[in-house]
């Protein structure tokens, strides 16, 4: 008997209230506190876990802020029991979903309100991350420094460094107080926004990679036929002339449907 109560009581305890104590709202947060936090933010993955994946790392960003906004023991309790639930999301957007329920908590809005954008967030900015990323913004630094590098030009990890960089960080400050900011509103025009900046970078992307294509990837054809008594480079007489580079284009696009078949080069 003893231990069931022992057990209802732990139960409880563990239970997330959908209720405020104190339901008065206030703007608490500064300028100064988001900054804190999104410095915070970079620890997103230190505590990373198969249950609860990056769960601890968001709530340890969160919390400068959930004090402030909660002076109440018993709702600032049931605030971090909450967002220690399950949470997965792209670690360089993580602080536009910090800023949005930042503004949420701070106007005292429902739990399962709160809960629900959080959810809703965190799987389409994951795709959005690596999109603009890892599959544009890391490529394009990467193949321009690693051109510079392979010339012995020191500026090429320099270059990628403080380019990537840049980039990352004032996407984490600005989203941190946009989000804050425009609260909930902001999910409509963070849309409108990735639309229009990933076009762009794929645009800048595609124009690295040729580029890239045209000064590094080397392909000669050795092939000369005589016209009369005078001979005719194929490649660089008649199909450059077309169009410079042309061969090296189709070899790399040659090369990108064998790996798509699944042809490895080390095989």
């Amino acid at each position: 008997m003893e231990s069931n109560k022992k057990t209802e009581t732990v139960d409880n305890k563990n239970v997330i209230s959908e209720t405020y104590e104190n339901p008065e709202s206030e703007k608490v947060i500064t300028r100064k506190d988001l900054n804190k936090m999104v410095w915070k933010s970079l620890m997103l993955q230190a505590s990373f876990n198969y249950e609860r994946m990056q769960a601890g790392g968001w709530v340890y960003g969160l919390i400068p802020g959930l004090k402030k906004i909660h002076k109440n023991t018993h709702d600032l309790s049931n605030s971090l029991k909450e967002h220690m639930q399950f949470f997965n999301t792209h670690p360089f957007l993580v602080t536009f979903i910090q800023g949005i329920i930042l503004s949420m908590e701070e106007n005292k809005e429902e739990r399962e309100t709160i809960r629900g954008i959080k959810v809703a967030l965190m799987g389409p900015l994951g795709g959005i991350g690596d999109a603009l990323f890892y599959l544009t913004l890391l490529p394009i630094t990467g193949g321009i420094a690693a051109s510079l590098s392979s010339q012995g030009n020191i500026t090429g990890p320099i270059l990628f460094l403080v380019v990537f960089n840049v980039v990352h960080f004032g996407a984490r400050f600005f989203l941190m107080h946009f989000g804050h900011r425009i609260g909930t509103d902001a999910i409509s025009s963070l849309k409108e926004g990735t639309q229009k900046i990933s076009r762009a970078a794929s645009i800048v992307g595609l124009m690295v990679v040729g580029a890239l294509i045209a000064s590094y990837v080397d392909f000669n054809l050795d092939w000369t036929l005589q016209a009369g008594e005078i001979p005719v480079d194929i490649q660089e007489e008649v199909l450059d002339a077309i169009m410079p580079g042309l061969l090296p284009l189709l070899f790399t696009f040659f090369c990108y449907w064998l790996l798509k078949k699944g042809v490895l080069p080390w095989y």
